[in-house]
């Protein structure tokens, strides 16, 4: 089973000591040297697949494979990573040769109060965008410079070391914006557009399910308008002339996406499975996926 991974949880299965005085910061950051993690013996990380209650930002070198949400991403040499603790992802080392760097923190440590952005607003951030990008040699060397900055000031007594450490990881934040294609930065400009992202951000917020006493609480395209205060007529019409499909389709893709995570990456059995996504009976779970994916779920299970 599949558990949420707290800070504490981190620290304590990396066997990395909590820094002295950090709780006593508004929120919380850490930087890590991935080697120093990396265990050859059995060719894995100390940070095992989970759906994490923190941030993560990881310039990754090695030959890797992402497996994000129902995508697979193969990885030759490197890649920044952003990671949110709403859309799950694992990441598989294919060799013994990993280094890199990685910073974790949670949602107040980049409060809006204290940067003046809110970082699920971020189009890194957002749902349905793929936060993984290959790097050159220039763009390794460059972030890896701003990471070593940071992992630097880390050890440092300076009294205002978190406000540095805030502005760098918006640097790093920043240069990964500027590595997505221009149209994924465009802000958003009109009712439509507003009514569509909230639209996702409601239907993200579902997931990951964690246990198997977590249910979907939204299911159909009425329950979302509902809770958007919008007609749903006026919703599909909104979500059709954006995204080309149906607020249907979009939202049994995703329940789609979330049963397949669930069905590889737990031991679940398909009836746990069909209850947490809300589905009255097995059968019709059953019916539902094998019409998406022209699989039985036990069949795509094996």
């Amino acid at each position: 089973m599949v558990n949420k991974q707290t800070i504490e949880d981190f620290y304590q299965k990396a066997t990395a000591t909590l820094p002295e005085g950090i709780t006593r910061e508004i929120g919380h950051f850490n930087i890590f040297e991935t080697e120093k993690l990396f265990d050859k013996k059995n060719g894995t990380r100390f940070m095992p697949y989970s759906r994490r209650a923190y941030y993560k930002i990881s310039l990754i070198k090695g030959h890797n494979r992402a497996e994000y949400a129902d995508k697979v991403i193969e990885i030759k040499e490197s890649a920044l990573l952003f990671a949110t603790p709403k859309i799950p992802y694992h990441w598989l080392p294919q060799d013994d040769n990993q280094s890199g760097m990685f910073c974790i923190f949670t949602e107040d440590f980049l409060s809006k109060n204290k940067v003046g952005i809110t970082l699920d607003d971020l189009p890194i951030f957002q749902p349905g965008v793929l936060p993984i990008f290959q790097l050159s040699k220039e763009e390794t060397n460059e972030l890896e410079y701003i990471f070593r900055k940071m992992y630097k000031e880390m050890g440092t007594d300076y009294i205002y070391k978190y406000d540095l450490l805030r502005n760098l990881v918006l640097e790093v934040i920043h240069y990964g914006q500027k590595l997505q294609p221009l149209s994924a930065l465009n802000a958003t400009k009109n009712a439509a557009d507003r009514i569509s992202s909230l639209f996702i951000e409601l239907l993200e917020r579902q997931f990951p399910i964690e246990s198997t006493q977590q249910r979907l609480g939204l299911r159909t395209a009425k329950d979302y308008a509902d809770r958007l205060a919008v007609h749903v007529n006026h919703l599909n019409k909104v979500l059709k002339e954006i995204t080309g499909r149906t607020t249907t389709d979009i939202i049994s893709k995703r329940i789609i996406q979330e049963a397949k995570i669930l069905l590889k990456q737990t031991d679940w059995n398909i009836s746990e499975i069909s209850y947490t996504l809300g589905f009255d009976d097995l059968a019709h779970f059953s019916n539902f996926f094998k019409k998406q994916t022209s699989l039985a779920p036990m069949a795509f299970r094996e």
